[in-house]
């Protein structure tokens, strides 16, 4: 199915987001669309993301959820934080299995280091990250709607700080992070954009080294045998009547080869012999 994963800071509207392109796309398509997230889960943020297993145990559960409804035709929306680029990395080789489009949402505000930076550092860092067009959050505002949430939903602030500190911002080019779309507070959300990466985009290729090989058929080293008996009878053949430049007619083959030589002769034993190993080894290949 079509993935739509979330991503930004706690607190930065990622659910309400989810919630525009669940309507959006029930109402404008016939598909499915399933959100999942922490929500879904039942999951106590604060205790969860007070233990890094924890934590990863979550993660863990959200892949494996998502995992588990992959089709080609339902459209999922994963809507946790997904603040780790090797998370979302796994989530594309996911998707590559499944062979089905992807694209990114982010929320980015304004951005102030103040609190989490030396002086010296500030201008710096905000080069960095507006160039490069990171997907992140105002640690003030989203701070602020978070103390504005019910308890049971408000993370603590010491928790709060450590999730905006550890967040690995996503950057478009890389290809688990491509199509990137970056929403900002006061923007309309680009459904029609999302929607044509999603609906009108080649999945990306599985990873060859992931494909299952065909299987060889059970008759395959006698075929293989005989084609190449009858191509050497037929070079026997020929060099009984042929001059060196005479072309030969090869079985199987649409053009004809020139011969050269006049010293070929039937492989003994000993030699068809390792011919015959050469084929079974190559029947395994």
């Amino acid at each position: 199915m079509p993935l739509i994963v979330m991503c930004g800071y706690p607190c930065s509207g990622k659910s309400r987001r989810a919630e525009e392109l669940k309507v959006y796309f029930e109402e404008s398509t016939e598909r499915k669309v399933h959100i999942v997230g922490d929500g879904s889960l039942g999951v106590e943020k604060n205790t969860v993301y007070a233990d890094s297993q924890k934590e990863k145990n979550v993660r863990a559960s959200l892949k494996a959820e998502v995992e588990r409804k992959v089709n080609k035709d339902d459209i999922v929306i994963l809507d946790s934080l997904n603040y780790i680029k090797g998370y979302r990395y796994e989530l594309f080789c996911l998707i590559k299995h499944a062979q089905t489009p992807h694209c990114l949402v982010s929320r980015q505000l304004n951005i102030h280091f103040e609190k989490m930076l030396p002086s010296n550092a500030i201008v710096v860092c905000l080069r960095v990250f507006f160039v490069k067009v990171y997907s992140l959050t105002s640690h003030e505002e989203s701070s602020l709607w978070n103390t504005n949430r019910d308890a049971a939903d408000e993370y603590n602030q010491d928790i709060f700080d450590a999730l905006v500190q550890r967040f690995e911002a996503p950057d478009s080019r890389n290809r688990w992070d491509s199509p990137l779309f970056t929403i900002l507070k006061d923007d309309t959300l680009p459904v029609e954009a999302i929607s044509d990466a999603l609906f009108k985009r080649k999945a990306p290729p599985p990873n060859q080294s992931t494909q299952s090989q065909p299987l060889s058929s059970a008759n395959f080293l006698y075929e293989l045998d005989k084609i190449t008996q009858d191509v050497l009878m037929a070079i026997f053949n020929a060099q009984k009547t042929s001059v060196p430049g005479d072309l030969i007619a090869v079985p199987g083959a649409s053009e004809k080869i020139s011969f050269f030589k006049h010293n070929l002769r039937v492989p003994s034993y000993f030699e068809h012999t390792i011919l015959i190993n050469i084929f079974t080894l190559n029947r395994f290949l």
